[in-house]
């Protein structure tokens, strides 16, 4: 057995399935040999996102994991590697190596070196006999602490080489987790039910942890209203009473209310880094941190009291000791909470709703948002955003009602990300109808993925909203826009996608809207990927109300 095969072999025991990768890689064919299916992309970055969406559905239970070649193959991956550390997502990348000979002479591109700041691990394998301990190395960080990606390096003269029988043996990795101390727990619910108005905001990390009922039993036993990250959005029910919405930069006005108006904010599942794609919790405020990474802690904000741990665990001791206080029911029903919050939503929808049910053509934005509302299966859905005005427009709007329904992100906005995202998504739930919500400008990015999906008889639907420029960057650019058409294009994007293999549907008026969407659940039913292209107009309208923000 060569140290390929036996590379797959551990990759099996660890659960993987398939194996995302371009072009080549001798990987591929000893997965191949053990049943991993490989799926081979248009391009890296392709690959590296569509095992991001695996891991995101399957929530960190079975990794990602991609094989790209060397050389080229290795310095193309970088973004969607470094795309997939900004968002912590957990996978495996194995590139192969230059050799022993040549993997540390300039130029040849190191991949230790070059991918060291944005992985976990980044690993190298040099002896046969270390081929075992490298990959439970990097199996091992991406199921501790931040989820991220790790790299284990394979050189074809190491690897191509008789692995020796003692160094055969591989144990999969488990997931070990802690708690905080129950002191610091204590404190923290002290905090919350001292507070005039708490609110809790709920990450990402609570969907990795399987911490969502947990969320919604400490939200309804204290009463205490629930603000999700846009990567955490789908943790509660956008219609539970005790919802307030998701925060990207847009966000329902309810959100904005409660960040300007509480006291206390308790922190779970998020790492709180500061970005230009979320909104930033107002100064003043007491601030509960729950995460499992200690360097989150102090990291962008001030925290007045700290909780390291898995999200899960630390939700669960935070509910004993909220019912310890105050009674195992805990408190009333506050009817005058839900009633505000209700109100608050009702107000903000009935702000929107003349663009939401809008009849102009183009077709404005958020009614295609609100037909998408209307007509697909939340509960057996799941959807994405892709970057820029799609992401700030869909965010706040879509009703996600399941944990993992809905997959946000953007910390690092990679255009095109939707779609490789959706396939891998339906790779992981192949029962779910699983749709990406793009613009034209991204499309251009990672379209011939659809033959991907095509071929690999992955049906998923494309939603391209056209609008045939650059949304929103007339008003960065506005001479270049206005005298060279510079950030214009065009294309039929429909027609781009039944070349491809798929089902195209192109539509122009709004009232056509609806029977496309029935059309692509049906198509992708009968396994066709579909393609909806939707002619709009520009709208740089978005549900932000940042004066609503200030200190406690």
């Amino acid at each position: 057995m060569n140290g390929f095969d036996l590379i797959a072999k551990c990759l099996k025991a660890e659960g993987v399935t398939w194996l995302s990768c371009f072009p080549n890689n001798p990987l591929i064919e000893s997965a191949a040999k053990v049943g991993i299916r490989p799926i081979v992309f248009r391009q890296e970055r392709g690959a590296i996102n569509a095992a991001d969406g695996y891991a995101r559905t399957m929530r960190g239970k079975v990794p990602g994991v991609y094989a790209s070649q060397s050389g080229p193959g290795v310095e193309n991956s970088f973004g969607g590697i470094a795309q997939a550390w900004g968002e912590a997502v957990p996978m495996v990348f194995f590139p192969l190596g230059h050799g022993l000979k040549g993997y540390d002479v300039k130029p040849n591109f190191s991949a230790i070196k070059n991918y060291e700041h944005i992985t976990k691990e980044a690993l190298s394998i040099d002896r046969p006999d270390r081929i075992t301990t490298q990959v439970q190395r990097a199996f091992h960080s991406v199921k501790h602490g931040r989820p991220g990606p790790s790299l284990v390096e394979m050189h074809g003269d190491v690897c191509g080489r008789d692995v020796p029988e003692h160094a055969m043996n591989y144990k999969p990795t488990k997931r070990f987790r802690s708690a905080p101390s129950a002191g610091d727990v204590k404190d923290a619910v002290k905090a919350l039910l001292g507070a005039k108005r708490p609110v809790i905001w709920a990450g990402q990390g609570v969907l990795y942890a399987d911490g969502c009922d947990e969320v919604r039993q400490l939200a309804e036993l204290t009463q205490i209203p629930v603000i999700t990250t846009m990567e955490g959005k789908s943790i509660l029910p956008d219609s539970h009473p005790l919802a307030l919405g998701s925060a990207n930069r847009t966000a329902p006005r309810n959100v904005f209310k409660w960040l300007g108006e509480s006291d206390v904010v308790l922190c779970v599942g998020s790492g709180l880094t500061r970005t230009t794609f979320g909104i930033d919790i107002p100064d003043g405020k007491t601030l509960i941190h729950s995460t499992v990474s200690p360097e989150d802690l102090n990291k962008d904000y001030t925290v007045d009291i700290g909780l390291i741990g898995d999200a899960k665990l630390t939700l669960e001791m935070l509910i004993e000791e909220v019912k310890a206080s105050i009674g195992e029911k805990g408190r009333d029903k506050n009817q005058a909470l839900h009633d505000e919050i209700a109100k608050g939503h009702a107000d903000w929808l009935k702000e929107w709703e003349p663009l939401l049910n809008s009849t102009e053509t183009p077709i404005n934005p958020y009614r295609v948002i609100n037909e998408i509302n209307k007509v697909i299966d939340h509960k057996n859905s799941i959807v994405t955003h892709d970057a820029g005005n799609p992401r700030d427009q869909i965010m706040p709007f879509y009703k996600a009602t399941d944990p993992a329904g809905y997959i946000g992100w953007g910390k690092t906005t990679h255009l095109g990300y939707g779609i490789p995202l959706m396939i891998g998504a339906k790779l992981a739930d192949p029962s779910k109808f699983c749709m990406n919500f793009m613009g034209d400008l991204a499309f251009g990015h990672t379209g011939l993925d659809i033959e991907t999906a095509v071929r690999a008889e992955v049906p998923i639907t494309t939603v391209v909203i056209n609008n045939y420029t650059m949304g929103g960057y007339d008003a960065y650019m506005p001479t270049a826009m206005k005298e060279f058409g510079a950030g214009n294009q065009t294309g039929e994007y429909a027609e781009v996608g039944k070349a491809l293999g798929a089902h195209g549907i192109k539509v122009t008026d709004p009232a056509g809207i609806g029977p496309a969407l029935e059309e692509a659940q049906r198509q992708n039913k009968e396994g066709k990927t579909c393609v909806v292209e939707i002619i709009t107009r520009q709208d740089t309208r978005f549900s932000w109300y940042n004066d609503m923000l200030k200190p406690a």
